[in-house]
């Protein structure tokens, strides 16, 4: 399989088990591979054009020239995240997206956000085998400072996240979420507070 093969493999949502050593060798390769761009990004100034230019060469597709990023920014794999217009992630966001992760125009992720979007089998047969299930932030969301969102999880658009919050199930749009793990705890009112 050659690297481009494998990252469509990755992208459609393949488990990857640590016992296939051909997959693991292409795994580890993107994720050196991310290790040298996030270290370029996190290393020394860039401006906002430098910067959306690093996050494509990351990601392999085009990043809107209205994305900005405070960096450090981290990931394990970079080829699985989609990023919309006019989005802002701030210092020391980290990503597991060998999964999918798809950010939604507008949306605003803030200091130190942790998304993951892989799962180890529970029985000591699959733990080695990782289970990729995408992770889908909408339109115009607002993911709070140190909030964690795991494996599956849609956040509908409008939607605000609470700093600190783990989020372990979907949230619907127009809604609030806080807690460990995360509930909604308020619906948004079209602007009215």
């Amino acid at each position: 399989m050659n690297m481009e093969d494998f990252i469509d493999f990755c992208r459609k949502g393949s488990p990857i088990s640590g016992e296939d050593m051909e997959l693991h060798g292409l795994l580890t390769q993107c994720s050196y591979e991310a290790q040298k761009i996030t270290m370029e990004l996190n290393t020394s100034y860039h401006s906002k054009e430098e910067i959306a230019e690093i996050f494509s060469e990351l990601t392999g597709s085009k990043v809107d020239s209205s994305f900005m990023c405070f960096p450090p920014f981290y990931t394990d794999f970079g080829k699985n995240i989609t990023i919309g217009k006019n989005v802002f992630f701030n210092t020391g966001c980290s990503f597991q997206d060998r999964g999918g992760i798809r950010i939604g125009d507008g949306t605003m992720i803030g200091m130190n956000v942790t998304i993951a979007t892989l799962n180890h089998g529970l029985s000591l047969e699959t733990r080695n085998t990782t289970y990729p299930s995408p992770v889908i932030i909408g339109k115009n969301v607002w993911i709070g400072s140190n909030a964690t969102i795991l494996p599956g999880v849609t956040i509908g658009e409008n939607s605000v996240v609470a700093a600190g919050a783990v989020v372990t199930r979907d949230v619907p749009g127009n809604t609030v979420a806080a807690g460990v793990p995360a509930n909604v705890v308020k619906r948004i009112n079209d602007g009215l507070e």
